[in-house]
């Protein structure tokens, strides 16, 4: 009887232990580490082309709320701004942008009210201030494109190395994830696992040249699918457009320090009228009150802002030269 009782304490011990460790096998499968890392490259995945073959992947959404998915997949081109925020690379959603950029707003409206500025101008503030979380997407997207595309070299130098030592296409796009550093690993990664996933190698590759909007990228993925048709030797194809690009970057290097005067210029004239205005509000504000109260004032104020406005696109035409 007391072999049969320790026999059941045993056999006890060992359903709970295998419970337990079944439990966290099962959450580790669906919520661990390794599936939320899954989980964020198949939503990354999903701000490329949209080609059928991309419905095997999750869908990026636009807000963690069902109801707010659902009211911003109403308003037109909601998804060239979420293709603009994967882009810049910063983990924002829609939701999360058009909350930014409404408390961008009242923040604006709230320091103008402060600083006693009028109703109207108050409003003119609080607009500026709502397009800043916009231009400040932008800069982050320019910045990982220019890294991407310093990167881009020495990644093509690499798969050209490892095709040459006898990896496949894809064995070459791995190594590109698994050595190089960010950006330009995280988006080869992501085409690597696109092609594991049974996405055909043709909208992988479109896929990553819709997430970084780059001419040289683009050169290589062209040069990629015609040679996929037409044959050939593809590192050494690699190698040339390496050195291609190699070339104009330090082309573009040059031009960008003969620019780097007129660039400067440029924004200190755009931001010196604003900052006077500024100023000049906190020590003399009725100084400046003429210009808003006053209708000869408020036409002058129109004027100048027309005429910023033309020089700034004057000035941006004249430094932006295309290598």
């Amino acid at each position: 009887m007391d072999y049969l009782y320790y026999l059941f304490v045993v056999l006890g011990f060992l359903a709970v232990v295998l419970f337990l460790e079944g439990s966290y096998l099962a959450w580790n499968a669906y919520k661990g580490p390794e599936a939320q890392r899954i989980a964020k490259r198949l939503r990354a995945m999903s701000g490329g082309a949209g080609t059928e073959a991309a419905s095997l992947v999750k869908q990026r959404l636009l807000a963690q709320s069902p109801v707010l998915e659902r009211l911003l997949l109403q308003i037109p081109r909601v998804h060239h701004l979420d293709r603009l925020l994967v882009q810049s690379g910063l983990s924002l959603n829609v939701a999360g942008f058009i909350g930014l950029t409404l408390a961008a707003a009242v923040v604006g409206y709230i320091l103008a009210i402060v600083i006693n500025l009028p109703v109207f101008t108050a409003v003119f503030i609080a607009i500026i201030a709502a397009t800043l979380p916009f231009f400040y997407v932008l800069n982050a997207k320019q910045k990982r494109l220019d890294t991407i595309e310093q990167q881009l070299p020495d990644a093509l130098d690499l798969m050209a190395r490892a095709m040459l030592a006898g990896h496949a296409f894809p064995s070459a796009l791995k190594m590109v994830g698994d050595e190089m550093s960010e950006p330009v690993s995280g988006e080869f990664r992501i085409v690597f696992d696109e092609i594991n996933y049974g996405i055909p190698v043709q909208d992988a590759l479109t896929n990553l040249a819709t997430r970084v909007p780059s001419t040289d990228l683009r050169y290589f993925v062209i040069s990629v699918l015609i040679q996929r048709e037409t044959g050939g030797n593809l590192s050494e194809l690699l190698g040339n457009i390496s050195a291609l690009i190699r070339a104009r970057l330090k082309l573009l290097g040059t031009v960008r320090v003969l620019t780097a005067e007129g660039r400067l210029s440029a924004q200190i004239l755009t931001l010196l009228p604003f900052v006077l205005a500024i100023v000049l509000n906190i020590v003399n504000p009725k100084f400046m009150r003429v210009l808003w109260t006053d209708p000869a004032g408020i036409q002058m104020v129109g004027g100048a802002l027309v005429l910023m406005v033309l020089g700034i696109f004057w000035m941006w035409r004249l430094i932006k030269i295309r290598v």
